[in-house]
């Protein structure tokens, strides 16, 4: 017999007898509100499953729309920084430019400021009286440059998107403020004189390449109109009679200024900082060559001293020390076997909060800071090893005096000049130490050689500072471990890229190097 319990309102709990039908019906009517509550918690489930996963995202994976905004990196960077991120509101009759801007080939896609008022005139004379007053920013706060002090060095050109958030990056690092942070311009513009004279966590000084295609659009080293068109035969520009009819690169191309502005500009800051500023004049501490569209880890600094101790006492021959690397894709899991890491990508395909899946494909993974401690020693390779690249007084002296080879290879990379510089010229080789866990990433989407859509993407800056986030724990060893690379291996001498066939260009790149205090 079936007893059906029901209560009833101010009458307590009844007991009624229930008949064989009645309870078919009620049977019945229980099934269908399981089946139905069944359903709704289902679908209920699977939608909080969707934004679990959704909300989850894994560093460097494709992230879902508005994760890599400006929200987003925003969120990251704490909020007294924003200020460096967040352009001010300009009225364009007081930015650069005019129609020169346009000569530089490259101010549509910098992101720099609106055109406006200066000429060609007034900028060169800007360009004269900052060199000349060598004003260092900041010092009454942090003190003079000392002997030892780590100077870095940042060339820029005109990608103020990328400059915002290499600040923001070098504002967090530790002993920042003992630095002297020296940007080195080839093109003119307020905003950036702006968001550089803005910094207020270190020494600054700004010094300014003065042979730009900026300031000479329409003479040597820009383009000039007697100057050969890039592909004409060398016969024909003989005919033509123009400028440089006798000096094609080795494979029969004519000069482009906007190829061959980039070494002139890297040797001309190199010379500068070393041998023309009065501020280094006794300066024996490391200088670090950074770019616009770098960003740093928080202990660079750390690392880059940790590393120069490390060489004093284990390795004698290193004199170039690396703190980036172009790694395409580190598999998650180190150094394992692709066997290996195969089935751990198995175990792992269900994570828990917090842990990183090992799908992504940026090109540095988190977890290759569990290397943290390690270093590598190798010959200094330039398509490697010039990212986040420092040296001495000591090592520049030997790379001056082979400034011949430097200025008349026929490469417009400095890098692959540099190259040349180790291989031909140089007694000691130049021998690189090399952090396994880099501390310099390359943020930019474009460049010299490649542009794409959209040269203002945001997105490799996220993914940088997730993995800087995810990294952290391994930040700042106490210790380094040197892996040695065979250096047996002789090295043939490379072929170069041609574009710096030019006369001028050589003599132009030599005088550099003549000119003193």
């Amino acid at each position: 017999m079936i007893r059906d319990y029901f209560l009833y309102p101010g009458r307590g709990l009844r007991v009624a007898m229930a008949t064989p039908a009645m309870g078919r019906r009620r049977t019945a009517s229980c099934l269908r509100t399981a089946v139905f509550l069944f359903l709704v918690t289902f679908v209920w489930l699977q939608l909080h499953v969707a934004s679990l996963s959704g909300s989850r995202q894994v560093p460097g994976s494709e992230t879902p729309e508005g994760n890599d905004s400006t929200a987003a990196i925003l969120s990251m960077v704490p909020q007294v920084l924003h200020k460096f991120l967040t352009p001010k509101p300009r009225n364009n009759s007081h930015a650069l430019g005019g129609s020169n801007a346009s000569d530089s080939g490259s101010a549509a896609q910098s992101g720099a400021s609106g055109r406006g008022a200066l000429n060609i005139s007034d900028i060169r004379r800007n360009i004269e009286r900052y060199n000349d007053l060598q004003q260092v920013l900041n010092e009454e706060l942090f003190g003079p440059v000392q002997n030892d002090s780590l100077i870095i060095v940042v060339q820029v050109h005109t990608r103020i998107i990328y400059l915002r958030h290499l600040i923001v990056s070098l504002a967090q690092a530790r002993d920042i403020d003992n630095v002297l942070l020296v940007f080195s311009h080839d093109y003119y513009d307020e905003e950036i004189n702006e968001l550089v004279q803005s910094v207020d966590f270190c020494k600054v000084m700004q010094i300014f390449y003065p042979y730009s295609i900026q300031t000479h659009p329409r003479e040597f080293p820009g383009e000039s109109p007697g100057d050969c068109p890039r592909n004409i035969k060398k016969e024909q520009a003989k005919e033509m009679l123009c400028n440089n009819a006798l000096y094609p690169d080795l494979y029969g191309h004519y000069r482009e200024a906007k190829f061959t502005q980039t070494k002139h500009h890297w040797w001309w800051k190199a010379n500068r900082v070393f041998n023309q500023l009065e501020v280094t004049r006794n300066h024996t501490g490391m200088v670090l060559f950074l770019e616009e569209d770098h960003f740093v880890a928080e202990d660079f600094i750390h690392v880059l001293r940790l590393m120069e101790r490390t060489c004093h006492t284990s390795c004698d021959r290193c004199n170039i020390l690396s703190l980036g690397t172009y790694l395409k894709t580190y598999n998650y899991y180190g150094d394992s076997k692709k066997k290996e890491a195969q089935k751990a990508l198995k175990r792992h395909q269900s994570f828990s909060p917090g842990s990183i899946p090992p799908s992504w494909s940026f090109q540095i993974l988190p977890t290759l800071y569990q290397h943290y401690q390690k270093a590598e020693v190798t010959p200094w390779i330039s398509s490697k090893h010039n990212m986040g690249m420092a040296f001495n007084r000591s090592t520049w002296q030997d790379i001056r005096h082979c400034a011949e080879f430097f200025c008349t290879y026929d490469d417009y990379n400095w890098d692959w000049s540099l190259q040349h510089i180790s291989q031909g010229c140089l007694n000691h080789k130049l021998y690189a130490m090399v952090m396994k866990g880099p501390r310099v990433f390359h943020i930019g989407e474009c460049g010299v050689h490649h542009k794409k859509a959209n040269c203002e993407s945001t997105a490799v800056i996220s993914k940088v500072q997730q993995v800087l986030k995810y990294a952290s724990k391994h930040l700042y060893p106490n210790y380094l471990t040197l892996t040695v690379t065979n250096t047996n291996k002789k090295q043939k001498l490379r072929k170069g890229n041609g574009g710096w066939g030019d006369l001028r260009d050589h003599q132009l790149c030599i005088n550099m190097t003549r000119v003193g205090r």
